[in-house]
């Protein structure tokens, strides 16, 4: 391996939604070593079989608010 061309790796937890923790290793650049995920299999849509059904009627909304103002 080359000196000085690779990322410090370093241990660091993460927190996730639910309040859990995990200890891994990782080149991210944390100040206190803690990094905090807003997602995770408890809220994704993906593991939830939930859709993003609900943001879908604000982007149909903005298109039809933009199409008004451009005639």
């Amino acid at each position: 391996m080359k000196k000085g061309i690779h990322p410090n790796y370093k241990e660091i937890t993460v927190v996730l939604s639910d309040g859990s923790e995990i200890q891994t290793r990782s080149t991210l650049n944390t100040t206190d070593g803690i990094y905090k995920s807003e997602i995770d299999s408890t809220n994704h849509p993906f593991y939830t079989n939930k859709s993003f059904t609900a943001k879908a009627g604000r982007v149909d909304r903005f298109k039809r608010m933009y199409d008004a103002k451009k005639k």
